[in-house]
């Protein structure tokens, strides 16, 4: 399905295409807004059939939340959140829809991380350019395609990225999820990470998300040509 043009474009791997039925799906959702009070009975029969739809949403966010966080209850709990706090009243353009919940969801999963370990999340202190791997977020000069990138976080390679990711600090992790998998652009990113990142994330910069960003491709390239051998 086309795209929404109205979507950022900076990520490497183009959005996913809007499942058929969600803007059904958003209508129904966005009619029940009208400001008048819905028993049960009503929301249940306006939502009748929608099931898949809650289906697809849910594994969407648990997918963001556990690269975010990591597998499990908290996890759950952040979807939970997510799905009860979104920006409803943005749910009437299913792109926009989806990037409110995901930005919903990425700031309780960064909060919960700065929890979790405090300075987890802390600003690099001068962030150094990785050299001699890939200029100015290129993936073709690293001989990796957009297609391979989005095959090994969304297709049958996914536990192996999932296993790289895991192996990664927080902070590099956290802002290539942010980036590559919620499609988040650079300011974004840095906007989420000194918001919701802890007293220490207040220092992040474009220049420092780009940076920490690129080495994670660099190191996620080295993993596709290790594969590829």
């Amino acid at each position: 399905m086309t795209q929404n043009s109205s979507e950022p474009q900076e990520s490497l791997i183009a959005p996913q295409p809007i499942p058929a039925g969600a803007k059904t799906f958003s209508k129904r959702v966005h009619a029940l807004l009208d400001g008048q009070p819905k028993d049960e009975a009503t929301v249940r029969k306006a939502l009748e059939g929608m099931d898949e739809m809650f289906d697809l949403i849910a594994a969407g966010l648990y997918t963001l939340a556990s690269m975010l966080a990591g597998e499990g209850e908290e996890s759950i709990r952040l979807v939970e959140t997510a799905v009860a706090t979104t920006e409803v009243s943005a749910c009437e353009d299913p792109v926009e829809g989806r990037r409110s919940s995901r930005r919903t969801l990425a700031a309780a999963a960064l909060k919960l991380l700065a929890e979790r370990e405090p300075g987890c999340l802390a600003a690099p202190e001068g962030a150094k350019e990785a050299k001699g791997c890939i200029e100015g977020d290129d993936l073709k000069a690293a001989g990796v395609s957009s297609e391979e990138l989005e095959n090994m976080i969304a297709g049958p390679d996914r536990d192996r990225v999932r296993r790289w990711l895991a192996s990664l600090p927080t902070a590099p992790r956290t802002v290539f999820v942010l980036r590559a998998v919620a499609g988040f652009t650079t300011a974004e990113t840095v906007a989420l990470l000194a918001a919701h990142g802890g007293e220490k994330a207040a220092g992040w910069t474009a220049n420092a998300v780009s940076e920490t960003f690129r080495q994670g491709l660099c190191s996620l390239a080295s993993q596709v040509v290790r594969s590829r051998g």
